[in-house]
Order: C-alpha cells, then structure tokens, then sequence
C-alpha cells in the first residue's frame, strides 16, 4: 500500500519530541503541508511559524541550534535551499550547526503547481554545501528512519521528501544508514541506482528486464552525500554498466556523484536518467514523469541501450 512521505516525517517527529524535550520545530506557513502541523498541535511551545520568510527561519533556526537544540526547519524544497541558499551556507554550513532541513514537494511531482515550485535543482545546491548530509528516502520506511537519524547526528542535514504517496520498497527488516546504499535485487549485467522515487521505477525496470533474462541489479543511494562509494566500484567491477535515475536535473545530483567516482576509480559505461537542462511545466506528476522519461519504460530501453555499450568495449 502507498504511503505519504510527509505523514512519516510528522509521526516521527512528534515521536522524537516526546522523547526529546530539546528538539524543536520551524516551519514557513506551510505546516499542514509539510505535516509538521503534528508536531505543533502536541507540543506547540516547541514550534515556530516563521511564515512566508523562509530566510528568516533559516537565522532562527540557526539561532536555536547555537543555543543547543536539535532544530527540524521545513518548507518546500523549492524555498530552501533555492530561496535561501546564502543563508543556509553562512549561518548553518559555515559553523556547521545542528540542523535538520527537510523539505517537502521535490522534483516535478508537485504536478499542477507548475515550474515555480518544482524543485528540480535542490540537490545540487544542497551537495554543495561542505559538511551537510544530503538524503532522498526511497518510501514512508525510510523518510522516518532517516529523519530519526539525523536527530541523533550531531550535524547538518537536508532531507529531501515527495508530495505523492509512494509504494514500499523496502523489507520489514530494513536499517536506512547514512553513507550506505542498499541493493535491493541482486543482478550482474547491468546496474540500475535509484533515489526517491526512481527507486520504485528501477524496481519495476529491473522486472521487466527480468523477463528477457537480463538480470539487474538495483541499488537505493537514498544517502546522496555522503555517498557509497565502495557499493559504486563493486557495482562498476561487476556488472561493469551503471544506470543512475533521479528525479533531478542531470547535473549536481545522482548521476554527477556517481560518474564522478566512476571516472576517478572504475571507467565503466553509464547512462544518466534525469531532468534535462529545462524547467518543466504544469501537469498531473505522472504526465510531467512521462515527459521527463522518468519511466520504467525508458529506464528498460536505455539499459537494453547500455548493454549493447557493454558488449562492444568487452
């Protein structure tokens, strides 16, 4: 059954404020959407609407955490870091403060808002940022542990959320750990990596693949930074071809990491499935998916593609 993302990160965080009494909540008037309306409702002397200010509740939240609380400031991804870039780098980055970003509606699956408030560069902004842990939980599972972890990391963190409910993909057993990517199908053709929820579309790729007797493996780097570089490598040596899949714009996310460490340590082919260089328009998620070829569809024609690179640098 699919599950909201952002109801995950409200239960956890109203979990974590009834065992911590120094954490504390900022939002920029868009608790009901962002789901840290929960938090407010149970412990509303620990909560500050900053309202439509987001770079004010960026000083206060950095405010906060000198002062020794564990601070969770959310809003759309689109407002922070977009709006709030060199406020996020002077006052959290810099000092390297205890604050937990997590922002809701990324990438273009915010539908009828339209290209003001697809968050589509949020990522890279957010890798750039030394210091910071940058994650992409892959279903509800993960965006509670996730945000679980980063209240008891000492640190700054961005934790990019969804608008759309999203399907399981973990087992009951799963551990989110930051830095480690989690292979969720074993497979020694081709590589499929997968954040958010391009996890699923991998998934689905990798079974239609499947029926053709091309075995994929798919990896969840829903820990973008710091990233598995070990699991990239083994990945390259072993299936020697890598797909990365994101819903961000091809530079600065996923594929940028990924390629990176390819170039400097294991030169395999890869391919790159993201946002091209464009703002998208207004649409229903699944029709600005399509247009962005963010479809399992595409993911099984471009690594049909891949293979054939493959086979002829072999």
């Amino acid at each position: 059954m699919e599950q909201s993302v952002r109801e995950a990160y409200g239960r956890t965080l109203v979990e974590l404020g009834r065992e911590n009494p120094n954490i504390v909540v900022l939002d920029a008037d868009l608790a009901k959407s962002t789901m840290t309306i929960m938090f407010a409702k149970e412990f509303p002397e620990r909560f500050f609407d900053c309202g439509i200010a987001e770079q004010n509740m960026i000083g206060i939240a950095a405010g906060l955490a000198a002062s020794g609380k564990i601070v969770f400031a959310s809003t759309f991804a689109v407002f922070a870091p977009g709006r709030c870039y060199d406020q996020i780098r002077m006052s959290i980055a810099q000092p390297s403060l205890n604050v937990k970003l997590v922002t809701t509606h990324g990438g273009v699956t915010v539908g009828e808002d339209g290209a003001s408030h697809q968050a589509v560069e949020d990522l890279a902004l957010a890798c750039s940022f030394p210091g910071f842990n940058v994650v992409v939980p892959a279903d509800a599972t993960e965006a509670a542990q996730a945000v679980r972890l980063a209240a008891q990391t000492c640190g700054p963190f961005y934790i990019r959320l969804t608008r759309p409910k999203v399907p399981p993909v973990y087992p009951p057993d799963y551990q989110f750990k930051l830095g480690q990517a989690a292979t969720l199908r074993e497979g020694n053709d081709v590589t499929i990596m997968g954040t958010g929820l391009m996890v699923d579309v991998a998934l689905k790729a990798a079974q239609m693949l499947a029926r053709d007797g091309i075995e994929c493996r798919v990896l969840s780097m829903s820990s973008l930074k710091p990233l598995d570089e070990d699991a990239v490598v083994k990945a390259a040596q072993e299936t020697g071809a890598i797909i990365t899949v994101e819903e961000h714009l091809r530079h600065g996310g996923l594929g940028s990491a990924v390629a990176q460490v390819l170039a400097e340590k294991r030169p395999v082919p890869m391919s790159i499935i993201a946002i091209n260089d464009t703002y998208s328009k207004s649409g229903k998620p699944e029709e600005l998916l399509q247009k962005q070829g963010l479809t399992a569809a595409n993911v099984e024609s471009i690594a049909r593609s891949l293979l054939l690179r493959k086979r002829s640098s072999d």
